[in-house]
């Protein structure tokens, strides 16, 4: 297991993980090296160019403006979303880009969204959601070309970085206590050291950080999952990009306030479902969020993590401390299952479809309820395979490229399927039919027989169907 928890969880920006926060990444680590190679100053204009799935639903995605981002020095984490309507108005009055004018040592050059080549129906070898950049002197000879891949969750990979990144997956396999890339070698390594999912996950994790460090980190993440739930909230209107699908948590919790003061657990979907819609109606208007493992999912951990921490056994009279403990054990269950999908398959709509956003969210989520609603190993296991079975086939059909319909209400169904699917483990014995190995290699395999058409490209299914307006 090479990838930490705080892989799969990360700060930054909506509407999408593949679309918005990989191609921003990929634009920073580019004027990053122009600034590590004192590439600026003989730089006079760019080449950028983006295919397949960023350049067909780029728009909707705002992966244009993403890419602008980052080619002047910001990067997701850290932006705030007041900065990007900052920098995004300027961009477009002065139809100036500021190089690496984050990082220090800008240079303006006459650069919009406008002179971006987008080839949306070309696929780069290694993944549909690709991007080459390039930088260019004032003779017109290239100084640097750059090709990088934006492979789902945020995760980038750079062309001709392969070998550094085998070298760096055995040296992160060599080093860990517990390594495990299917849930097989998983739940060996439970059943020799009797640890729990989440005790491995934390152990693997101790190697590059103190339990002080993973704790304080994962209870920030949580945090910030919490402040994207609470500014929602307080947003009305509609969302932007013309759909003029209206915001509905505002008014849901209102209401919700007013039927249920003392949280009667009669209400736990109605809060589930408010908690996972704001979440992700504040990701469709380029609020901050955390990908889990992907912007398009990254309301249903936070809307089972509520339900965790409201309606579990027991859960109203736990102190701070004993919460905190529930929140800890929970992400890195979640964590250590998001884990196998991202070594055996994908979490990237793109190439999957939404199983592997959704899905992969939903068996993540419902692994660690189960965990903290006292779910043996095998239950655990159990409760991660019946939700992503449930979710196999799942395409990605956004309508007008916006991670809106159906993602934000396929987000809340999601969360109650997890919460379904961990009551249901709960109640047998551990022990199935299907593992959780079984589904996540079928789901792979059903990835890969799905058309194009569902895969994020808005060619198929509700984005061609249903008429903007």
């Amino acid at each position: 297991m090479a990838i930490s928890v705080f892989d799969l969880f990360t700060v930054g920006i909506g509407p999408s993980s593949s679309h918005t926060v990989g191609p921003m990444r990929a634009a920073y680590a580019f004027s990053a090296k122009l600034v590590r190679e004192n590439l600026i100053a003989n730089t006079a204009s760019l080449r950028v160019d983006v295919y397949g799935s960023l350049a067909a639903t780029g728009r909707g995605h705002g992966t244009f403006t993403a890419i602008m981002l980052g080619l002047e020095g910001y990067e997701p984490e850290n932006i705030l979303p007041s900065e990007v309507d900052e920098r995004l108005e300027i961009m477009e009055a002065s139809g100036k880009l500021q190089l690496c004018g984050a990082l220090g040592q800008g240079k303006e050059l006459d650069y919009t969204v406008a002179d971006m080549i987008q080839h949306p129906l070309t696929v780069l070898p290694r993944h549909t959601n690709g991007m080459k950049l390039a930088a260019v002197d004032a003779e017109g000879n290239t100084l640097i070309e750059e090709t990088y891949y934006s492979v789902g969750g945020g995760f980038i990979v750079r062309d001709g970085a392969e070998e550094k990144l085998a070298a760096n997956f055995e040296q992160a396999i060599n080093s860990q206590p517990y390594p495990f890339r299917t849930a097989a070698e998983l739940l060996e390594h439970c059943a020799t050291t009797g640890l729990s999912i989440a005790g491995v996950m934390a152990a693997n994790e101790e190697v590059h950080r103190t339990k002080e460090e993973i704790r304080a980190g994962l209870l920030h993440i949580w945090q910030v999952m919490e402040d994207c739930k609470d500014a929602s909230l307080t947003r009305e209107g509609v969302l932007p990009g013309g759909l003029k699908v209206r915001r509905r948590a505002p008014e849901w919790h209102k209401r919700l306030a007013k039927e249920d003061k003392d949280r009667d657990p009669v209400f736990w979907q109605e809060w589930v479902n408010l908690v996972a819609l704001a979440v992700n109606e504040e990701n469709a208007s380029g609020g901050r969020v955390v990908t889990a493992p992907t912007n398009g999912a990254a309301g249903i951990i936070p809307a089972v993590m509520f339900y965790a921490t409201h309606y579990a056994p027991g859960a109203k009279y736990w102190n701070q401390e004993e919460r905190d403990d529930v929140i800890v054990r929970f992400m890195l269950t979640a964590a250590a299952i998001g884990v196998l999908y991202k070594e055996q398959a994908s979490i990237s709509g793109a190439e999957v479809g939404c199983q592997g956003e959704v899905g992969s969210a939903s068996s993540m989520a419902a692994g660690g309820l189960a965990e903290i609603l006292g779910g043996t190993v095998d239950q655990v296991e159990n409760a991660a395979e019946i939700a992503m079975e449930h979710n196999l086939g799942l395409t990605c059909d956004p309508i007008g490229g916006l991670v809106q319909i159906p993602c934000i209400e396929r987000n809340a169904i999601a969360a109650s399927k997890a919460i379904n699917a961990a009551k249901m483990a709960l109640m047998g014995d551990g022990q199935h039919h299907v593992s959780l190995d079984e589904v996540i290699i079928t789901m792979r395999e059903t990835g890969k027989d799905m058309s194009s058409k569902y895969k994020e490209t808005a060619m198929g299914g509700l984005a061609v169907n249903v008429i903007e307006c």
